[in-house]
């Protein structure tokens, strides 16, 4: 693995980790604003991102790499509204395909292998940003109407862990 292509690996290994934190810290804030099926969805969308991390920490370990974890900068314990928390998770969410993209771009032209990983997580982002769009869109509808907000809540909390 030649040195750019490890820091790319070890910058997605770092989005990956502030991801997973980012996720655990919106799903406490929503647990505490009694939104328990938010809290519940971003937990285990964190889950999801921790495991992602541990795919990329495991293929730079198999291709003889170094990989190198960063301190994770605190994260807020305030996001807002569930609208504003959800539209936060989306800008992240696109900023981590974009993250992606620009990692595929350049591993395409030196590293067939790699270039297959990281289309594998491209891939997935697309059903990422879908639904992240659809929860912002359904709250949008809801303008923060206390029933629709309940069924919301109700609905995002009957999520399942990916098995």
């Amino acid at each position: 693995m030649n040195e750019e292509l490890q820091r790319l690996f070890n910058r997605l290994i770092e989005i990956e980790h502030v991801s997973t934190t980012l996720y655990l810290a919106m799903s406490a804030y929503m647990g505490k604003e009694n939104y328990t099926g938010m809290a519940n969805w971003l937990r285990l969308q964190s889950n999801e991102e921790r495991a992602h991390l541990l795919k990329l920490i495991d293929f730079v370990v198999d291709k003889n790499g170094t990989v190198e974890l960063t301190a994770v900068p605190a994260q807020p314990s305030n996001f807002g509204t569930p609208l504003e928390t959800f539209q936060k998770v989306l800008e992240h969410e696109q900023f981590v395909t974009n993250s992606y993209r620009q990692a595929y771009n350049y591993a395409i032209q030196v590293d067939p292998q790699s270039a297959v990983i990281i289309q594998d997580f491209l891939r997935e982002q697309i059903d990422e940003e879908a639904q992240t769009q659809t929860i912002v869109d359904r709250l949008t509808l809801a303008q923060n109407q206390p029933s629709a907000l309940l069924l919301l809540d109700q609905e995002l909390g009957q999520r399942q862990a990916a098995g």
